[in-house]
This record gives structure tokens, sequence and C-alpha cells, in this order.
């Protein structure tokens, strides 16, 4: 099984590390109803980013106002040691309990790049809990996309969280 170090602070930061107000159902799914068909525009032209700077990808997901809120790294095989993956998330640490609490899917996005992340992404993530800052885009900025993965963007309350 698959155990994921970045994966494990970015949910302790939610609900440990952040002081959070009481979000309701209907706001989850008024967030999800705003970030998940933002991003279903982008799947069917998804491998025009393959090859290129995640710049220009994350220039695109500015360009349809989709913010990113936290952010993992993950192995590109497993059981690996260098991480390759990038996985963005949209919802912030409010939103992420209401999400689990009713079984709904969480949108994100999983980045391959063609090569391994820097090891000093470690520090950076502990540093910053998981979330998302310019710094971390402009860290990014010049590594180039091997695939993308977008995941829980089949609804809300569906079971089929296969990735597109």
């Amino acid at each position: 099984m698959k155990t994921i170090f970045f994966k494990t602070i970015f949910i302790l930061s939610i609900f440990f590390i952040h002081n959070c107000k009481a979000q309701t159902t209907n706001d989850y799914i008024t967030f999800y109803n705003g970030v998940v068909p933002k991003l279903n525009i982008i799947v069917p032209y998804k491998t025009q980013f393959y090859g290129q700077n995640f710049s220009t990808f994350y220039t695109e997901l500015l360009s349809k106002q989709i913010s990113v809120a936290k952010f993992g790294c993950d192995y590109k095989t497993d059981p690996g040691s260098k991480y390759y993956v990038l996985d963005l998330f949209f919802e912030d640490s409010e939103m992420w309990p209401v999400a689990t609490n009713n079984s709904f899917q969480y949108p994100w996005v999983s980045i391959t790049f063609q090569d391994e992340i820097p090891a000093q992404i470690k520090t950076m993530i502990l540093q910053n809990h998981g979330e998302w800052n310019s710094t971390f885009a402009q860290f990014f900025a010049n590594m180039k996309i091997e695939k993308i993965l977008f995941v829980g963007v089949n609804g809300y309350n569906s079971t089929d969280w296969k990735g597109k």
C-alpha cells in the first residue's frame, strides 16, 4: 500500500493546523460545481501541455479562475523514493471535512513530470504545511510535464473515481 509523506502532511494540516469555520454541504456543492466544470473544460486538450513547462499549464488554470489551495508530491512508481508527481488540490481546509463526512469526491489534478522533483521540496512543503503559493508556482515553473490526470471530477456524489 502506498504511504505518501506529503499527502499525510496535507491531511494533517487540514485537520490539525487550521482553525476551521463550519462549512455546510451546500457550501461544498457550490464549491465543487464552481471548480469542476472549469477543470473538465481543460480535460479534452490536456495533452497539449505534455512536454511543456508547468508554468504554461498553471497559466491555463489561472485563466479559468481555478485557484490551487493545497498540494502534495508523490512517487512515479510504487514503491518509490523519488518524487515526480505534483498533486494540486482546490478545496481549502474548511471544505475537506464536509467532503469526507459526505463521501463526496475531492477534485484534484495529478501532474507527472519528466524529471524528478528536486529534493528540497520536502522541506518547503513542511514549512508551508502544503499550502500553495507563488513560490511553489515558480519552483515548478520550468519543469516539463509528462502527463496530467484529472481526478474526482465525475460529480461530487459520484462513486466513479476514475481519472480523466
